[in-house]
């Protein structure tokens, strides 16, 4: 199996067979999503030894889901390690010794929402809705795969901070990448451009071509020069002394 499959430990009670066969169809869905959900039920036959089964499951897991019901919860918070397969892994003692968010408190009660104790503080899943499974389902299985729906994005320059404050970064954002184009422009000949021309350069909106021209304009690497067609003043742009200098040292021209 791949090294990238990430391994899951499935703790569960066995409250009634109407619950274990959902845990059932919970870990198959998990293995049809990419997901080697470890069961007792796909792994320890008669005779086996359960607390090892079980200690060797979570020690090699990625995650650990613990599918709380008011039984498991019960059990979880007594303590009781000889009632086959929650022997170990119900004690608060055991669990303190696992990563922070290795495990996954899945709630399957029916009209309460209780966690064991040592998990009070964690965030849960809660699968309790059958008209919800198809949703939370999909939340468990990002969660696992590390796939969030929304992903943080990265955080951009400040709009407000001039190139004489601070200088420019190695990566180019859209302004230097703006200036570039105009630098590429003026050695084939193109000593100035309009704000549509530039607008298409830049490839977003036109507020963002506004504020990143404006930029430019702040910094002295651009200047608003006036073009005149049929007696109508058109805004043009073109590049500086400043903007030619700050080319050179960037590479951008050579000899």
């Amino acid at each position: 199996m791949s090294v990238n499959v990430p391994k899951v430990f499935i703790s569960y009670s066995h409250d009634t067979q109407a619950h274990k066969k959902w845990v059932l169809e919970l870990a198959q869905r998990l293995r049809n999503s990419g997901v080697d959900a470890i069961l007792d039920q796909f792994r320890v036959s008669l005779g086996d030894d359960l607390g090892g089964f079980m200690e060797k499951s979570v020690a090699e897991s990625n995650r650990i889901i613990m599918v709380c019901t008011d039984n498991y919860v019960t059990k979880a918070n007594s303590g009781l390690g000889g009632v086959g397969y929650e022997k170990m892994i119900m004690t608060a003692e055991y669990m303190t010794n696992i990563d922070s968010n290795k495990v996954i408190p899945l709630i399957r009660q029916n009209g309460t929402h209780n966690v064991p104790t040592f998990l009070k503080t964690r965030l849960h899943i809660n699968f309790s809705r059958e008209d919800e499974y198809e949703l939370q389902f999909d939340n468990l299985l990002r969660e696992i795969h590390q796939a969030p729906l929304f992903k943080e994005p990265p955080v951009g320059n400040s709009p407000f901070e001039s190139v004489a404050e601070k200088p420019l970064e190695s990566v180019m954002d859209k302004r230097m990448e703006l200036l570039k184009e105009m630098v590429i422009f003026y050695n084939k000949g193109k000593s100035s451009l309009y704000f549509d021309n530039l607008h298409r350069l830049l490839g977003c909106s036109k507020i963002f071509a506004e504020i990143y021209i404006s930029a430019l304009l702040d910094d002295q690497f651009i200047q608003r020069v006036q073009h005149y067609s049929i007696g109508v003043s058109i805004d043009a742009y073109q590049i500086t002394d400043r903007a030619k200098l700050y080319a050179i040292e960037q590479g951008w021209v050579t000899e």
